[in-house]
């Protein structure tokens, strides 16, 4: 996810990737199940060596970096292409546009509408998010509030399952990842390490504020995305550490405000997703 900053605004390339069964087809005759697609999304788009593809330009977007202006072709133009594998697979790819306050709505409309079968049924259900682009207005900033009810950490940690440690006003719960088996030169890594998921709070029981990290594999990064999102924290980042690391890691970082049990709760449904598929065992040299 590359991102640009100009005059205080964030614009973040977000690259998509969905799989779903279809058939094969060729050249230049467009398939009529991607004729289905652009006439499903009302947009216009070409098929060239077995690939369709129509562009999501931000013509909306007035941008200059340093003083200079950047046409929508200079790098502010998403896409979404569409080809056929031999194995009966369409394979669904691209790059989106997005604005700061774009970011967690489209990606819950993508998750939300999931994948189906036919070609035109998945642009059906990418649509909603691409109708979301260029619409969304950022949220209202809440004042602090400046009373209530502590936080009531153990009523956090019943919610979690797990014990966490007080630091100042910030009340924090990690949970490691000792199910990986994660050895680098032989050295396990562990929680201490930085192979951990957790959640820090601070604020009030009404009025609390969550920030945090998850570690998950490939296959827990949509679960965890889904998870998240239906309870309301935004998602900040997704990275990963090292390239050569067997299993691959990958880190998502969110944030979200409102009631300190929704947040708990939220990061219990996140913590939920991992270790669903048993023991991934590292590079042990």
């Amino acid at each position: 996810m590359h991102r640009f900053m100009q005059r205080g605004m964030v614009i973040l390339f977000a690259s998509i990737c969905f799989m779903l069964s279809g058939i094969t087809a060729f050249a230049q005759d467009m398939p009529s199940d991607y004729q289905e697609v652009l006439k499903s999304l009302d947009r216009k788009g070409d098929f060239k060596v077995g690939v369709l593809k129509f562009n999501i330009p931000r013509n909306d977007l007035k941008i200059t970096i340093q003083g200079v202006s950047t046409p929508t072709p200079f790098g502010f133009g998403g896409w979404i292409a569409l080809t056929k594998g031999t194995d009966g697979t369409d394979v669904m790819m691209g790059d989106l546009v997005l604005l700061q306050e774009e970011v967690n709505p489209v990606m819950s409309a993508l998750l939300d509408n999931g994948i189906d079968i036919k070609a035109a049924d998945l642009a059906r259900r990418v649509k909603p998010g691409l109708d979301l682009i260029g619409h969304v207005k950022p949220a209202a900033l809440a004042p602090a509030t400046s009373g209530g009810t502590p936080l009531d950490t153990a009523k956090l940690a019943k919610i979690a399952g797990q014990e966490g440690e007080q630091s100042g006003a910030v009340y924090k719960i990690t949970v490691g990842r000792d199910d990986l088996g994660m050895k680098e030169h032989g050295a396990v890594i562990n929680a201490r390490m930085g192979l951990n998921t957790w959640a820090a709070f601070v604020g009030t029981q009404e009025d609390a504020a969550i920030a945090g990290d998850v570690a998950m594999l490939e296959d827990e990064v949509t679960p965890v995305l889904k998870a998240l999102r239906k309870n309301g924290p935004d998602v900040v980042a997704i990275h990963h550490h090292m390239t050569g690391d067997r299993p691959v890691v990958i880190f998502l970082h969110y944030w979200g405000r409102g009631s300190a049990e929704k947040l708990a709760t939220a990061f219990k449904t996140a913590l939920d997703e991992l270790g669903k598929g048993g023991p991934a065992h590292g590079m042990g040299d």
